[in-house]
């Protein structure tokens, strides 16, 4: 386990990013990626058939579309997609998102697009943060560090 003891700001780090529905990984947490994403528009009906996707709204506001209707998600809010359920996220303005996913999570499951980013470009560090910096694992605090 990495001794890393960075703190990270994911709504600084969604703010700075220069591509729509090009996730990044911010952290590491056991086998699931924590990503922050800035969007706008629609990516693509698309469903994750062994991974449940946790989306939480930084800023705007979320659409989820699925067959059994939408999930309309405001600033603060967040709604777990189960696995196997097909969605389309839509932002009608500038939206930003943290994601939680296992690292098996492909970023739009079978169905590939012009939209579709490999887990290889979702590791990349944002364009404004230190190339050198790596990603951080969550720690466990100590008795003495909890509240």
């Amino acid at each position: 386990m990495s001794n890393n003891t960075q703190v990270t700001t994911p709504k600084e780090i969604a703010a700075s990013l220069t591509e729509f529905w090009s996730p990044r990984v911010v952290a590491e947490v056991d086998d699931a990626y924590i990503k922050v994403a800035k969007v706008h528009g629609s990516l693509a009906w698309h469903s994750h058939d062994d991974e449940d996707e946790l989306f939480l709204v930084l800023k705007g506001r979320l659409r989820i579309e699925m067959e059994a209707g939408p999930v309309e998600l405001g600033e603060g809010e967040m709604f777990v997609v189960p696995k196997g359920v097909r969605h389309n996220p839509v932002a009608d303005e500038e939206c930003h998102l943290m994601l939680i996913e296992r690292k098996t999570t492909l970023h739009t499951g079978s169905t590939v697009t012009e939209k579709t980013r490999s887990l290889a470009d979702q590791l990349r560090l944002s364009d404004q943060r230190d190339a050198a910096a790596t990603v951080p694992r969550a720690r466990s605090r100590s008795s003495s560090q909890r509240a």
